[in-house]
């Protein structure tokens, strides 16, 4: 990446692109910092009332997290990728979304969701959608003459 902010294509970062790139950092740093408050112990524990803000979380949640974070970092270098980490989040947390719909307070949550991660998970689906299809003027060049 050259020093003007453009990579090696000579443009500059596309709106997906950068979404993707900060909901990545965002991911894997909820995940990170998830560890300090569940520790590494019981995994997979449901109901554990040990949240990250007002979000319940247990390791296997901050698993996710942080794998979600990497994918978001990884794919975001580009469009296409940016492109494929959206419809990424919009399945999964929208698979997430309906699992939590049908899992909060059962003993077989592996995830410890609680009403407030529902809340989250649809709106990063929706923004996983705004990643996958905002379109793109990626054949002007916005430099001035």
């Amino acid at each position: 990446m050259a020093a003007s902010g453009h990579n090696a294509t000579g443009r500059g970062k596309t709106v997906p692109e950068i979404l993707g790139l900060a909901f990545g950092a965002i991911y894997l740093l909820v995940g990170i910092v998830g560890f300090f408050i569940t520790g590494f112990d019981d995994f997979f524990a449901h109901n554990t009332e040990e949240k990250l803000l007002f979000f319940e979380i247990n390791g296997m949640h901050n698993v996710v997290h942080i794998l979600i974070g990497i994918a978001g970092l990884v794919l975001s270098r580009t469009l296409a990728g940016a492109r494929t980490y959206g419809w990424l989040l919009a399945v999964g947390y929208g698979a997430a979304f309906v699992y939590g719909l049908i899992a909060i307070g059962k003993d077989w949550d592996f995830l410890s969701i609680n009403g407030a991660d529902n809340v989250l998970h649809i709106a990063t689906a929706i923004v996983g959608l705004v990643i996958a299809l905002l379109p793109v003027r990626n054949a002007v060049d916005n430099r001035r003459v």
